[in-house]
C-alpha cells in the first residue's frame, strides 16, 4: 500500500479523491488536510510516502507547505495538484522540492499511475502541461525561447549527461536508466548529481522543467 495524504481546502474534492483512489488502486489515504499548516502537522504525525498537495489554500499555501515538508522530511514525496490558473506557482513548488505536478481534472487512472511512478522514484511532469506552463509565462520569456534554443550546450552537459537528462524527462527511475545505458547505479547517480550542479537545480523535476524551458532536451 502506498501511504498517501491529500491536502486540499475543498472538502468535497478531498473526499472524492479518497474514494476514487482507494477504490481503483493500492493507494491508502491515511489522512487529509485543509491547508498547508495542517499538512505539515499531518506529515509529522503519519509519515506518509506521498502527499497530494493543492496550491492555493488558506493559512499556508501549497508552495510554502512543500518547502517546509521537504526541509523537515525530505523523504516524503510531493505531487502538486494544480489547475491552469495556478501554473505560475508550479515552478516555485518544484523549486521547493516537489516531485511533479498534475491537473486536478485528470483521469483518475492517470493520477494513480503518476503516484505509482513518483513512489518508485520517477518524476511527474506531463509534457503537454509543461508546454502550457511555459507558453503562459510572460511574453518576454516566450520570445526568448529562440535564443535559448541556439545555446543548447550553455550548461556544458556532456553526451552522457544529456542522455541521462532525456531519460529523466521520460520519467525513468535511476535503476531503469542504469539498465538502459548499461551503467552502474552509482554512475547514473553521479551523472544526475552533475546535471543538478550544472543546471543549478535541486531535484529532477526542476531539472526537467529547466531542460524543457531552455530546449536542452527536444520534443520528438
Amino acid at each position: 500500500m502506498i501511504k498517501t495524504i491529500i491536502v486540499e481546502d475543498q472538502e468535497l474534492i478531498r473526499k472524492s479523491l479518497k474514494i476514487v483512489l482507494e477504490s481503483i488502486s493500492d493507494i491508502s489515504i491515511i489522512g487529509m488536510a485543509a491547508n498547508g499548516k495542517e499538512a505539515i502537522e499531518l506529515c509529522e504525525k503519519e509519515n506518509p510516502e506521498i502527499v497530494l498537495m493543492d496550491i492555493q489554500m488558506p493559512e499556508m499555501d501549497g508552495v510554502k507547505a512543500t518547502e517546509e515538508i521537504k526541509k523537515r522530511m525530505p523523504h516524503i514525496k510531493v505531487i502538486i495538484l494544480t489547475t491552469f490558473q495556478d501554473i505560475h506557482y508550479v515552478m516555485n513548488a518544484l523549486n521547493a522540492g516537489a516531485e511533479g505536478y498534475i491537473l486536478k481534472a485528470v483521469d483518475p487512472q492517470f493520477l494513480v499511475t503518476g503516484i505509482q511512478m513518483v513512489y518508485h522514484g520517477g518524476s511527474l511532469i506531463p509534457r503537454e502541461l509543461a508546454k502550457e506552463v511555459f507558453q503562459s509565462l510572460s511574453s518576454n520569456e516566450a520570445m526568448g525561447l529562440g535564443e535559448k534554443a541556439s545555446a543548447v550546450n550553455t550548461y556544458e552537459l556532456n553526451q552522457q549527461e544529456l542522455k541521462v537528462l532525456k531519460y529523466l524527462s521520460q520519467g525513468l527511475s535511476n535503476k531503469a536508466i542504469s539498465e538502459r545505458m548499461f551503467l552502474s547505479l552509482g554512475t547514473v547517480k553521479n551523472y544526475i548529481s552533475n546535471i543538478y550542479s550544472k543546471l543549478d537545480v535541486k531535484n529532477r523535476s526542476s531539472a526537467i522543467m529547466k531542460a524543457i524551458d531552455e530546449k536542452i532536451i527536444k520534443e520528438k
